[in-house]
């Protein structure tokens, strides 16, 4: 998914011809704009070295001030909107450019290309528009296997936008129609026309009969369809699972840059001291970050210990670097060092080849040290241990260590946002709901405890809707072999001190969504089996989450496509969001 995204990214840094490859020759300097949308698509592909390689030399916003550049030709890359459209004109009336390559995100109206038409032609610009292009891009791209529709303007098609009980059917069509122009574009990106299936009688449904007509439409115009001849990747078929969602985790992570405040931790400023003051500081966690892209599903034990083994090995390196430069350095008689000399010339200068290596290695060390501590202190300082162990056993229908009326009374255990957040797993979880005496006891326990009973009143009402069975019985019967949380990092040598924190054991569930894509690509319910599975040898699935997912989905996915050998599985949703934000919109929602 991402290289294909690069090599339609690359074409159009390229004046929309073929990039050249392996040749000397200098790149045509020229101009980047983008609005946010395009900013949004582009900056998790591209870093700016990567970028200026392709001969940007400037990368600018569209609706920033700039200053004409007469001689150097200029690409845009935004959506078609009418306010876009007015500044790209008002760009020809100033004769910013020496040329203009124009690429829009979505495909543009033919109203809004003869507005463009116009200015060109009062400005006496229309030699200089060299290209005018529909790019089919409005996605934006985070794993290879990973995509969200959008982050600017998000709040427009999310689970609160959907699920809000005053919204029109207008404002329900608007919304359809975005998410189904972002579809179109991901399928005509990836060349493929898929299989579409839907869960009934809500939004999913919607969403998957509006894509089914727009694809419908253009295989129809055999002559200008997107999906023949060189955009069409034959042979590959795709199933789209269209579902809402209710889980979230928590992370200030988007668009593959997480945000960290320096110095988190647990322990309070002293009675009377004026707080510390915390930096924030933003990390990028890349295709070319290896220890990232091995360990980015990984339990956090398993990375605390794997960030400590890169620290061990990079110490060891830097120590070896130190002592050849000791021994180079030593003069006199010392017989010992004379007849290492010519060896530890070449291992020094071998060391010394392979420093910026080292220094990249020692950069990406700090980093994960510096995220994996900070997580470690919210783990400590809010006992998620504890609530981590909590939801494991409420969802398996385990029985809990201590009452959950317990826990949500006990002050130093955890924020208000996390006891709404377990009550609610407890709630929707649970095969009969509480009475309303223990409801109102609950209740009481919550308030008491800070929290805003809004998500609640919300989840009441989805639950008396949807009717919604609890968790399936088989959540806890994986199979799978458990391993400890925290056993294998509980070490004194460990940058990781673990003191306090409770080792558990985690298990490997497959989750609803995953559970339903496994159902459809076994054919488990269907009779005709064998015939079938004959033709899914080299199946791919794209499962898309009306109104948001979240990484636990997509990691769940993940495992189980390696796990299912030969399937490849790829995750989509209208947004990603963590706890604090789903937690936010089913407050919003359970205010009206």
């Amino acid at each position: 998914l991402i290289n294909q995204k690069l090599v339609s990214s690359a074409r159009m840094l390229n004046f929309n011809a073929p990039p050249l490859k392996n040749t000397a020759a200098e790149p045509v300097w020229k101009v980047l704009i983008y609005d946010r949308f395009g900013q949004d698509i582009i900056s998790p592909l591209l870093s700016v070295k990567e970028l200026r390689d392709m001969g940007i030399t400037l990368h600018l916003l569209l609706h920033s001030d700039r200053d004409p550049i007469p001689d150097v030709p200029a690409i845009y890359f935004v959506m078609p909107t009418e306010e876009n459209i007015d500044r790209i004109c008002q760009d020809l009336r100033n004769q910013l450019y020496e040329s203009y390559f124009l690429n829009f995100i979505s495909a543009i109206s033919r109203s809004k290309l003869e507005d463009i038409a116009s200015a060109a032609l009062a400005a006496n610009a229309v030699t200089q528009v060299t290209k005018v292009y529909d790019q089919y891009l409005n996605f934006i791209t985070l794993e290879d296997d990973m995509f969200v529709l959008c982050h600017q303007n998000k709040e427009l098609i999310s689970y609160h936008a959907i699920n809000r009980a005053d919204i029109q059917d207008t404002d329900m069509e608007a919304i359809m129609d975005t998410i189904v122009d972002s579809l179109f574009c991901f399928f005509v990106t990836l060349g493929a026309v898929p299989i579409i299936r839907c869960p009934r009688g809500n939004a999913a449904e919607m969403v998957a009969v509006k894509l089914d007509k727009k694809l419908r439409e253009n295989l129809r115009d055999a002559r200008n369809s997107l999906f023949t001849g060189d955009n069409m990747a034959a042979g590959q078929f795709s199933l789209m699972w269209c579902q809402k969602n209710q889980r979230s985790i928590e992370s200030d992570f988007q668009l593959n840059r997480v945000l960290m405040e320096e110095g988190a931790g647990a322990e309070p400023s002293p009675a009377g001291a004026r707080p510390k003051k915390k930096n924030r500081k933003m990390y990028d966690l890349t295709a070319a970050d290896k220890f990232w892209q091995k360990h980015k599903g990984s339990p956090f034990p398993e990375v605390a210990e794997s960030v400590q083994e890169e620290l061990d090995t990079y110490r060891a390196q830097e120590d070896e670097v130190k002592r050849l430069k000791s021994i180079m350095g030593l003069e006199g008689e010392d017989e010992g060092a004379i007849s290492m000399l010519s060896d530890n010339t070449a291992k020094l200068t071998s060391a010394v080849s392979s420093l910026p290596e080292l220094l990249e290695k020692k950069r990406l060390i700090d980093l994960h040290t510096n995220v994996a501590t900070a997580v470690l202190d919210h783990i400590k300082s809010r006992k998620l241990d504890v609530y981590f162990e909590y939801e494991e056993k409420l969802m398996s229908k385990s029985t809990l260590d201590k009452s959950l009326l317990d826990i949500i009374s006990d002050p130093d255990a955890g924020t208000p946002e996390d006891k709404m957040r377990l009550f609610i797993i407890y709630y929707i979880t649970a095969q009969q709901a509480p009475s309303e005496s223990d409801l109102e006891q609950y209740k009481t326990a919550l308030l008491d405890a800070g929290c805003d009973l809004s998500p609640l009143n919300y989840i009441k009402q989805w639950k008396a809707f949807t009717k919604m069975a609890a968790t399936p019985a088989n959540y806890g019967n994986s199979g799978v072999k458990p391993m400890g949380l925290f056993s294998r990092v509980m070490n004194t040598g460990s940058q990781f001190v673990m003191e306090g924190v409770k080792n558990l054991v985690l298990k490997q569930h497959n989750l609803p969504v995953t559970r339903i894509l496994d159902n459809l690509m076994e054919m488990k319910s269907n009779p005709v089996t064998l015939i079938i599975k004959k033709l899914l040898i080299c199946f791919q699935a794209i499962v898309f989450v009306v109104g948001g997912g979240n990484y636990i989905e997509y990691q769940n996915l993940v495992d189980y496509a390696k796990f299912k050998q030969g399937k490849k599985v790829v995750y989509g949703c209208s947004e990603l969001f963590n706890a604090s934000q789903f937690i936010k919109q089913l407050s919003q929602l359970g205010q009206k």
